[in-house]
C-alpha cells in the first residue's frame, strides 16, 4: 500500500498523534512520519 506523506500529515493536522497514526496504518514506520514532516517542512520552505 502507498501512502502519500500529504496523508500524514492531514491526520498530524487533525490532531492524530503520532502513536495512533502508526496503529491506524500499520505499515507505516516511525520514520515515515518524520520523513512526512519533512517533507512538510520543505514545501513550505522552512527546510
Amino acid at each position: 500500500m502507498r501512502i502519500w506523506a500529504v496523508d500524514v500529515l492531514v491526520l498530524l493536522a487533525a490532531g492524530l498523534s503520532r502513536e495512533q497514526i502508526l496503529d491506524e496504518l500499520p505499515d507505516l514506520e516511525e520514520e515515515d512520519v518524520e520523513a512526512a514532516l519533512r517533507y512538510g517542512s520543505r514545501c513550505v520552505g522552512f527546510a
